[in-house]
């Protein structure tokens, strides 16, 4: 703690670009490990003034709270900004939040240098900086459905921050760490650290405070996220929000690859007509010529649904599709059609899981893979190391089979480097001779629980999910390599006469390639001037 740093400002020196040279040389001091264990991705300056420039909060004495504040680059950015904006503002409060013991010197100097900036400027300048864990420390404001009152205190800490700006840590949680236990309210499965600083920054706000954070944006669907959805939609009113095209440039000097969204929400009550502000930019160097539109609250999350989803569209082909399938009114449990996980957990099941068929020896039934499941296109068998094509039919393994009938398997996950989400490839009974089939975990299978798909449909929904239509449709609420099942049941499709209607042209045709399948579905939605 008592630690010398050599850094000095230089004359006239913005506090925010001290507080990055701060934050480049001490990331030059640790190894990667522990910037991952911290889940410490330093904001570039641009970055930082970008969140800055949402804010738009105006008052003489303003509390602001950093919960995970690194070298206060974010802080130091939002402050300049205030302070530029003649807000006639004569006292600031702020609470930072650091548990990197060997990074506090760094973050105490850049705000002692951040006072001194101000006092020049006629502006006192009042700062806490906890070494204590954010989340542990303000998770009960979780358990609370009220607005806090003025003055009310929980650990020293005021619960009535008029901004709350940051870049939290990103990284999973163990079902029994002990901010996980404290923050239940914001868990329904594998929970990731930043949505509960999303979460408590929310409850933390006063009434029309300001939250301006930056993260990845996979909260915005899923199943691992309901919860906090949950909570934080119903707590505050998201006002701008800034998305990223490329996933790489964001947090470059890092070599951080994820996708990330900057949003700014209001403690206020929720306005489902509220317009809402989404620009876009490639990366960091168009930060501040971004592409501009303007939604209904109500047309980026419905509220009145169980998941909540939050849709980003980022331009016109976005906002028309989005538009489109916001128009179709049916889900698949609507025509009786189910989705489903495959229920082969390989290393589970290694016993019954053979690579040769064995002819009158044993009884067999085909193993489904991701890897066999492509664009309409089914290859089994395809042989790779330890993936044997073949599951034994016997006793011990009945409940890991399903009925040989009609399917469309979907692949789970997508690597970050295809161009499609959404993978699926048609199965017929009659494709093998056996009253079993087995599915491995990493695929969606879906059907029609008491009956059968027939052949038109599952031509006909197997071409939607590979169409770029829906591909489109999908990356616009979904940030993740993951495709689950719950998301796809949330999904809306068009009648199943239409459904049908493309599974019959692509069977008549006999041309199952991608460039037929778009064809027909850009044809049939109108979609051929958007879609080029």
């Amino acid at each position: 703690m008592s630690r010398t740093i050599s850094i000095k400002p230089f004359k006239k020196e913005l506090p925010s670009d001290f507080a990055d040279r701060l934050g480049i040389y001490y990331t030059q001091q640790v190894n990667t490990f522990h910037k991952k264990a911290n889940g410490q991705f330093f904001t570039p300056t641009p970055i930082a003034r970008l969140l800055a420039s949402f804010c738009d909060f105006s008052k003489a004495r303003i509390k602001i709270l950093d919960p995970g504040c690194g070298t206060t680059i974010l802080s130091c950015a939002l402050i300049e900004h205030l302070v530029e904006s003649k807000n006639r503002i004569e006292i600031i409060d702020l609470v930072a939040y650091e548990t990197d013991l060997e990074l506090i010197p760094y973050s105490q100097k850049a705000l002692d240098y951040l006072k001194d900036w101000l006092l020049n400027k006629g502006i006192q300048f009042n700062y806490t900086l906890h070494c204590t864990d954010f989340v542990l420390e303000n998770a009960t404001v979780l358990k609370e459905n009220r607005l806090p009152s003025l003055f009310e205190e929980t650990n020293s800490v005021v619960k009535n921050f008029d901004i709350i700006i940051s870049n939290p840590p990103y990284f999973k949680l163990s079902k029994d760490d002990k901010r996980v236990i404290a923050s239940q309210e914001l868990v329904s499965g594998q929970p990731n650290i930043y949505s509960f600083f999303m979460g408590i920054a929310a409850k933390l706000l006063s009434e029309n405070g300001e939250l301006i954070f930056i993260t990845p944006r996979s909260f915005a669907s899923g199943n691992y996220f309901k919860a906090f959805r949950e909570l934080f939609f119903n707590t505050v009113q998201i006002e701008k929000i800034h998305l990223f095209n490329s996933r790489k440039d964001t947090f470059n000097r890092d070599n951080v690859l994820q996708e990330t969204v900057v949003i700014k929400a209001i403690r206020e009550k929720i306005n489902p007509n509220k317009k809402v502000f989404v620009s876009s930019s490639e990366g960091i160097k168009d930060i501040f010529e971004p592409s501009i539109k303007y939604f209904n609250s109500s047309d980026l999350i419905d509220l009145n649904t169980k998941e909540k989803i939050l849709y980003l569209p980022t331009s016109d082909k976005e906002e028309r599709i989005l538009s489109l399938v916001s128009n179709w009114e049916n889900v698949l449990s609507d025509f009786n059609i189910r989705i489903s996980t495959g229920p082969v957990v390989s290393f589970r099941a290694l016993n019954f899981i053979q690579n040769r068929y064995e002819n009158g020896t044993v009884f067999l039934a085909p193993l489904f893979w991701l890897h066999n499941v492509n664009k309409m296109i089914l290859e089994w068998p395809k042989q790779l190391r330890e993936k044997g094509q073949y599951i034994r039919i016997e006793s011990n393994s009945k409940s890991l089979l399903i009925p040989n009938k009609n399917y469309i398997f979907l692949r789970r996950f997508s690597t970050k480097d295809d161009k499609s989400r959404l993978i699926a490839a048609p199965y017929f009974c009659n494709y093998v001779n056996s009253e079993y089939i087995g599915v491995e975990n990493k695929l969606n299978y879906i059907y029609r629980k008491d009956g059968h798909l027939d052949r038109d449909e599952v031509v006909g929904l197997c071409a939607l999910l590979n169409s770029e239509l829906f591909d489109t449709y999908f990356q616009i609420f979904n940030g993740n390599v993951n495709v689950s099942a719950t998301e796809l049941r949330e999904m809306r499709f068009p009648p199943l006469a239409k459904i049908k209607e493309i599974g019959n042209k692509i069977i008549l045709s006999n041309d199952y390639s991608m460039k037929n399948v778009n064809s027909f579905v850009n044809e049939l939605f109108e979609l051929e001037v958007i879609m080029n």
